[in-house]
């Protein structure tokens, strides 16, 4: 069954287009993609994210618990920092990319809506003694305000000073009326703010944000905006650029594995691998004006297949096409790369990550 934020009847009278994602009817738009990216690049978008997952882990053993089952290391947040980690099987598959928050009975961890079915019961398989696991997925609604202007549209809202919110930190406090966890973490590649609340005061924030943020040139943004943004900011796709087939190495990832922490769930297996030389390369790719890479399709090096895109879009920032590919460890970085659209070849240029640079948020 499809179900719905409480948030889907302001969707459908802005207009949305929507669309089922991960269970949910979500919208992909509300006018114009590329106007919404735009937005949020230069001034900021209003997404509703109420279907991600929030699983609480509290009690004495909270810390222990989730140490051993991600591959970051938490015993350095202090209370209201967050951090990015991922969560790997035994063979060091990723299993979800996760945030995690330090808050005041324990831990706070947001999953992606298509995993909370398998990362519910998998954290709750490796739970121990002295910790409980809730999932408050369906008691919580989640707004963010994303783009260089998040900051001083959400600030006449709420009492909180939002300036003094470092990133990957939170804090609770009230926002238009409604009690928040607001923090400051953004999957755009801009600042932002993410308002975590009671679904059934969601539409009235939702109203609230609106209000303040029209004038300022905020527009209503969907998960397509999200998803190109995301691209254009680097930032790995899960069920696309990586799965339970894919170790932290191979997409980039190794700076969230933190070997000498103690044990966790598949730290045997990374610690086999290399991490200065992972089974495979994460690469970006940068295409033509009128090419445009999507998932699945082969990338070529000497008109051989050597490769596959795991997630490509048009930049509306950079005016191209762009593109994230896993490549062969060892196939040389100046050796020329091409992707077969449909059929065509379309000629790619290595490019680092990110393809735009995220700057750093005002404090």
């Amino acid at each position: 069954m499809t179900a719905s934020t409480s948030l889907y009847q302001r969707h459908l009278a802005a207009g949305a287009s929507m669309v089922e994602f991960a269970g949910y009817m979500m919208p992909i738009k509300y006018t114009c993609m590329r106007d919404e990216h735009v937005a949020v690049r230069t001034r900021a978008g209003l997404f509703d994210l109420s279907h991600m997952g929030e699983v609480r882990i509290t009690g004495p053993a909270s810390e222990a618990a989730l140490q051993a089952v991600v591959t970051n290391d938490l015993s350095r947040l202090h209370l209201g920092a967050a951090l990015y980690t991922v969560m790997c099987n035994d063979e060091g598959g990723i299993i979800d990319d996760l945030i995690v928050y330090r808050v005041e009975d324990g831990f706070m961890v947001v999953v992606n809506a298509s995993r909370r079915s398998v990362d519910v019961p998998w954290i709750r398989e490796h739970l121990r003694a002295g910790a409980e696991l809730r999932d408050e997925s369906d008691i919580t609604a989640l707004l963010a305000v994303q783009g260089p202007e998040a900051v001083r549209i959400v600030q006449p809202l709420t009492g909180t000073r939002l300036d003094s919110l470092r990133s990957f930190h939170s804090t609770l406090g009230s926002v238009a009326g409604a009690t928040c966890r607001i923090s400051r973490t953004g999957y755009t590649g801009e600042d932002g703010l993410e308002l975590y609340c009671d679904p059934a005061a969601a539409p009235a924030l939702w109203d609230a944000l609106v209000e303040v943020g029209e004038p300022a040139g905020m527009l209503l943004a969907g998960l397509g905006a999200r998803d190109t943004l995301r691209l254009e900011a680097g930032m790995r796709l899960y069920g696309q650029d990586m799965d339970e087939t894919v170790d932290p190495f191979s997409c980039g990832l190794a700076w969230t594995v933190k070997l000498d922490k103690g044990d966790f769930v598949g730290a045997a297996r990374l610690r086999q691998l290399d991490g200065t030389r992972p089974p495979r390369r994460f690469v970006g790719l940068n295409l033509g004006r009128r090419e445009i890479a999507r998932h699945g399709m082969p990338v070529l090096a000497s008109a051989e297949v050597v490769g596959v895109v795991t997630s490509g879009a048009f930049s509306w920032t950079l005016g191209h096409g762009i593109a994230t590919a896993y490549v062969p460890r060892d196939l040389p970085e100046t050796e020329p790369l091409a992707v077969d659209i449909r059929g065509q070849v379309a000629a790619a240029q290595r490019a680092h990550l990110p393809f735009v640079k995220r700057p750093a948020p005002s404090q």
